[in-house]
């Protein structure tokens, strides 16, 4: 298992991560699930489900059911991260 990223939370009941990601504008928050996307193709791990409002993005990523987090969950939430905050600078 990893390290839990900045602002994540574990869930039990599936096992999953999940974060609230916060945008100053709009037009960043509709960009963000494109970026997401590009990250999803390259590593084959899509999310789980994404809400979003005008300046948020919430998301779980997929985890294989009855499955225990691993590492690589916890190194794809802390490339979310980056992401984000490339976004947001």
């Amino acid at each position: 298992m990893g390290d839990l990223p900045n602002g994540w939370e574990t869930r039990v009941k599936p096992p999953s991560l999940s974060r609230r990601f916060a945008f100053d504008r709009c037009a960043d928050t509709r960009e963000f699930p494109d970026v997401l996307a590009a990250l999803a193709e390259e590593t084959g791990i899509h999310p789980q489900n994404i809400s979003f409002g005008s300046t948020y993005v919430n998301i779980m990523p997929e985890t294989v059911e009855g499955a225990e987090l691993t590492a690589g969950d916890y190194a794809l939430a802390a490339r979310i991260n980056d992401l984000s905050m490339r976004k947001a600078g």
